[in-house]
């Protein structure tokens, strides 16, 4: 017996529409069903992912991260290089350094000497020329003088060269003057020049 049996025409229509539904639901459903399980995940902005691949920034293939090194703590200061030393000036003696009694006075030293005797008194000169030696100094001539009369014995230097200081030096040392070179003897040899006359043998004497 028919389950429409008993029921009149427009119900049976009615329940015929019902399960055809039901059937076109169920068809539907299973569909879904067996579709759905091969799907993609959507990614951001609707874009397909792959499974197993992360959507954050990744550094491009082979590079190495940049780290800045700490900045230097040393607080050790570079020694600065000293100076060489300087050599002092060949055939010169160094000058006496401040405090060191007797260095300064023999600073001028260096100076050659030559003494003249311009007196009647035999060998003055080369008692003169003895009495320098005995202070330091270099005598490299000891002769006559004979192209005129020296009022004193006198130490003569070429003003502006290192026998001015040296013939200033050497005349207070031993009590006689100095005075720049006159005329006569003013393109002689480098050095100083003494001439000596007789008031240096009583105000020498026993020196």
């Amino acid at each position: 017996m028919s389950v429409f049996s008993g029921m009149s025409r427009p119900m049976k229509a009615a329940g015929v529409a019902l399960i055809g539904v039901a059937i076109i639901a169920a068809v539907i459903g299973g569909i879904s069903a067996l579709s759905g399980g091969g799907s993609n995940e959507a990614g951001p902005s609707g874009t397909t992912t792959p499974p197993g691949t992360s959507t954050g920034a990744q550094p491009p293939s082979g590079s190495t991260p940049t780290t800045t090194p700490p900045a230097s703590t040393s607080t050790n200061p570079t020694s600065p290089t000293p100076p060489p030393p300087t050599s002092p000036t060949p055939g010169r003696p160094t000058s006496g350094q401040p405090g060191q009694p007797g260095d300064q006075q023999a600073g001028n030293k260096w100076v050659t000497v030559r003494v003249f005797n311009n007196s009647t008194i035999k060998g003055l000169a080369d008692r003169a020329a003895e009495d320098f030696r005995g202070s330091g100094w270099t005598i490299n001539e000891v002769s006559n003088y004979s192209q005129g009369t020296i009022p004193t014995t006198t130490a003569f230097y070429r003003p502006g060269t290192d026998e001015e200081a040296a013939a200033k030096q050497l005349a207070q040392e031993f009590g006689i003057k100095a005075e720049p070179r006159f005329p006569g003897i003013e393109s002689a040899s480098p050095g100083v020049i003494v001439i000596v006359t007789k008031e240096y043998e009583s105000g020498h004497k026993g020196s």
